[in-house]
This record gives structure tokens, sequence and C-alpha cells, in this order.
């Protein structure tokens, strides 16, 4: 039995969390999930309920901050995971609130470690569309900051204090 088990199984393993894939949803159901309860057990470790999962890959799951889907055109696509971005946005926004008044210099000290962490753990990955909603969303929370800083003046003043042209970049 544990050779046609062998067989249709693949074992995916980071740390202390893992992904087993297998042909058929009751294979994992019944064969699989107790087998691997028994070998965590004899650890002193169980399995996470709201974390155990079996679906289908057409319906997708979410992986070490990605999420892993099959599309019906027959594209496996990985991208970061919904719950991923919003952890990230929360941090950064944090990050910018918590420092108000501080000066710009030390409040972009601040932020690219945690930009460039980010971006680069998602990469390798099909992350184009959410990098520019992180973007859009980035700028918005330093514009808000900036009008926070200075609530009497303009906007063209403010662009023109915080935003500097580079090129054709502005």
């Amino acid at each position: 039995m544990s050779s046609i088990i062998d067989c249709y199984l693949s074992l995916v393993r980071y740390a202390d969390d893992f992904l087993i894939t297998g042909y058929s949803k009751e294979l994992l159901e019944d064969e699989v999930k107790p087998l691997v309860e028994v070998f965590l057990q004899e650890r002193g470790l169980t399995l996470s309920l709201e974390k155990t999962r079996i679906t289908h890959i057409s319906q997708g799951f979410d992986f070490l901050g990605q999420n892993i889907r099959k599309y019906p055109n027959g594209k496996l696509r990985i991208k970061p995971s919904k719950k991923n971005v919003q952890t990230f946005l929360m941090k950064v926004r944090a990050v910018i609130n918590d420092n108000a008044s501080a000066e710009q210099v030390n409040l972009i000290g601040l932020l690219n470690p945690i930009i460039d962490g980010w971006s680069n753990y998602h990469r390798y990955v099909v992350s184009k569309e959410v990098y520019s909603a992180v973007d859009t969303t980035i700028w918005q929370a330093l514009w808000k900051w900036c009008c926070g800083r200075h609530p009497s003046k303009g906007a063209r003043w403010i662009r023109a204090r915080y935003f500097h042209r580079e090129g054709t970049r502005h």
C-alpha cells in the first residue's frame, strides 16, 4: 500500500510548514492525513486544525505568504497572498503613522528595508499587479503623511517639497 501512496504524493517542506499533494481528495483524507497525525503525535505535535485544508488546486491555497492556484486555462500562477499583502500594508501604515513628526529622510530610512525585503521575497512570482497596487497604496499613505505635516499648504507646494522629479519619474 505504501508504494501506491508514494507514487501519487509529493511533499514540500519549509521549516515547520509543509504541503502534501495527491491525486485525489479521498487519498489525502483517508490515508495520508491519519498517517501525518500519527507521525506528529509520536513527536508530541499536532496538526493545526485552522491551517490544515484539503482543497483542489483550481481553488487555490496560501503557502508561505503566497497564493498557489491553477487557472482554467491550464496555467499555474503563484502570487503574493491577499493576507500577506494586507499585513505588509498595515505594517507600512503603522511605521508612517508612528513617525508623523519624523523628518523625511528618517521615514525613508525606516520604510526602505521593509519595502525592499517584502518585494525581494515576492520577486520570483507573478507580482506585477500586486506591486502596482501596493505602490499606489504606499504613495497615498505618504501623501496623507505630507498633508498632515502641512495642513495649511496646498498640494502644489507639498509636491514640490517632498516629491522631486528624477528624469521622467515624478
